[in-house]
């Protein structure tokens, strides 16, 4: 996923589009690029980081009122200058910033150099630019009609954003299965790939949609289809708030989201818990809700921490619904001609709602018949469009490339809609759903509680930071939160770690046990405490370190762990959201003492919106 911003209007274009760049880093960060117009169009590229960039661009003096720029996470080719966005055709008439993947550009490419172009990158982006200038020049076109024909040539994902060199006063923009936003101003206009950049110079948006097309002046908007199909816009209000973005004085943006999970789940359930807790009415699904209940399978789709969220939905659905339900990999269900049967439900997670995957089994899943619901965190993005209905988790912006307010706040839309369903099903009494909605309003204050785990956390880190393997076990509803905690320590602080269920230790991983190997149990009390207790002592018998999760208050499992890291006590259905907080706090002082960057590790993207 990589991130663009660009600007037409009267203000110096060059320091927003830069601090626009800055916001969006967390989408991109292998090289950086900026297009400014000034009577002449100047490119900027450079291998790295945007502060890089900034400096490059300031010591030229060059500015304009009209520009674009590009944060790139690398697809094709390796980060380098040449690489970098905006790429350039052959003659110099096209610049162009793109997300994305054009998947036949190699033919295309192959095509172009049998009449005598030249290419100078290893991206397919040149292919695109390269393409329109090619159509361009052959066909005496303007500049909207090559770019359009080149669009309806072209196979795959792209967000692009275009300039022609003979026609500065416009931007041109252009979306097919990676995100693009319009930022409506007076006397100017915006555009990016998401909203991070635009908030604080408008809240006026208007959201492409696949196959759009915008002409962008300072002053005009125009919006058709690739096949010239005029589109009226439809002008959103931005619910973002620019503080949302900022770090408030914490010193990564992980370290705020994970601080900010009991706002994020409070603001999940607020508005949709009745005052009394007798119910909970999730307005997304109100037209589908019968359906719903009647469904004889729920299948759950997602990718990373949104499987893992989506394994830990399973557990609560099952025993609160008696609905089967499978968790299935987006990745590998869109490829394995999956068995779907009209009437089964599936639910589609992602936080960004541009997940690549999840949205071509989407697809995949209404074609065969299903019902597919969204549950995701950003307001206008792909998937609320391609479902039948949903639920936004309304979490806030997440700008840590590591998920964790969205594990929580996705858990939480899930363990509501299971509540609700079990409840009409008459699974669940009215007595025993109030007490559940109960539980669930407590659990904000009860993270409060378990985040006064952060010193500890530290402590913890500054002993096993040079670790280079870990273990992580679970069972039951803590199995999904072993996986979640190992691939947050994996994710950013590039330590070696494996979550598994506790009981499947003995069928391989025990061999790795040593005196060096620490084991991370996650281990509230539930219905497996005592099983989860001889795991403990088959480890240590093995001489494993053991640093044990465990309920406020426990004594049994403190005598026998190395380390201890208390969490208030709960309802097991609630345990993961409150056992993942110390595990999110120990991933991350462990990278930070690594000297990682928690906030951009290296070779991810906060979103993966490319195959």
């Amino acid at each position: 996923m990589c991130g663009i911003i660009g600007y037409i209007g009267s203000k110096d274009a060059r320091d927003l589009i830069i601090s626009g760049l800055k916001k969006l880093e967390y989408r991109g960060y292998d090289s950086a690029g900026i297009a400014l117009i000034n009577g002449d169009t100047k490119v900027f590229k450079c291998a790295g980081r945007v502060k890089e960039l900034e400096e490059k661009v300031n010591k030229s003096g060059f500015n304009g009122t009209t520009g674009m720029g590009h944060t790139r996470w690398a697809t094709h080719g390796e980060p380098n200058e040449t690489n970098a966005h905006p790429q350039v055709s052959y003659k110099g008439n096209f610049i162009v910033v793109h997300n994305g993947i054009i998947e036949n550009y190699s033919q295309i490419k192959k095509h172009l150099q049998s009449r005598g172009i030249v290419f100078s990158s290893q991206t397919d982006t040149e292919v695109l630019a390269n393409l329109i200038e090619h159509l361009y020049l052959e066909g005496d076109l303007s500049a909207e009609q090559a770019i359009t024909m080149a669009l309806n040539r072209v196979e795959g994902a792209y967000g692009l954003v275009i300039i022609c060199t003979s026609e500065t006063d416009r931007l041109f923009a252009a979306r097919k299965g990676s995100p693009l936003v319009i930022g409506v101003g007076d006397g100017e206009n915006f555009i990016a790939s998401d909203a991070t950049p635009i908030v604080e110079h408008t809240k006026r948006v208007i959201y492409l949609n696949d196959n759009d097309l915008a002409i962008i002046k300072k002053d005009e908007l125009i919006l058709r289809t690739i096949k010239a199909e005029s589109i009226k816009p439809e002008v959103k209000e931005l619910e973002l708030k620019l503080g949302e973005i900022d770090k408030e004085g914490y010193p990564h943006f992980m370290l705020k989201e994970i601080f900010e999970q009991p706002k994020a789940i409070h603001n999940t359930f607020r508005g949709r818990v009745l005052p009394d807790f007798s119910g909970i009415r999730l307005g997304g699904l109100h037209e589908i809700l019968d359906s719903v209940t009647e469904a004889e399978r729920i299948i759950i789709i997602a990718c990373g921490t949104s499987w893992h969220a989506g394994l830990l939905g399973e557990y609560i659905f099952e025993e609160y619904t008696r609905i089967p339900v499978e968790v299935e990999y987006a990745s590998e269900f869109r490829y394995r001609n999956p068995i779907i049967k009209k009437g089964d439900i599936v639910i589609a997670i992602s936080q960004s709602g541009e997940t690549a995957d999840t949205l071509a089994a989407i697809k995949l899943a209404r074609a065969k018949g299903a019902k597919v619901l969204g549950i995701c965190n950003v307001v206008g993005s792909s998937i609320p469009r391609e479902t039948d209905a949903g639920v936004y988790t309304h979490a806030g912006p997440e700008i840590g490339v590591a998920s964790t307010k969205a594990f929580t706040s996705q858990v939480t839309v899930l363990a509501m809609m299971a509540f609700v369903l079990g409840h009409r099903r008459g699974i669940i009494s009215d007595e025993g759903y109030k007490a559940l909605i109960t539980e669930l309003v407590a659990i904000p204050g009860k993270i409060e509680k378990a985040l006064e785990a952060n010193d500890k956390a530290l402590e913890l880190a500054k002993i096993f930071q040079n670790t280079r393997n870990a273990l992580y076990l679970g069972r039951g509803y803590l199995f999904p939160v072993a996986l979640e905690g190992a691939l947050k320590l994996k994710e950013i602080s590039y330590v070696h770690a494996e979550g598994y269920p506790a009981a499947e230790m003995k069928h391989g991983p025990i061999a790795l046990i040593d005196e060096n190997m620490p084991i991370v149990v996650v281990a509230t009390r539930d219905d497996t405490y005592d099983k989860i207790i001889s795991n403990i002592q088959e480890i240590k018998a093995r001489k494993g370190i053991v640093i044990a999760i465990v309920t406020e208050g426990d004594e049994i499992i403190a005598k026998m762990a190395d380390y201890v890291l208390e969490v208030p006590e709960t309802l097991p259905t609630f345990s993961g959201l409150l056992a993942v907080i110390p595990l999110q706090l120990l991933s991350y002082h462990i990278a930070v003492l690594r000297g990682c960057d928690v906030d951009q590790p290296r070779n991810l993207a906060k979103s993966v919106t490319v195959e």
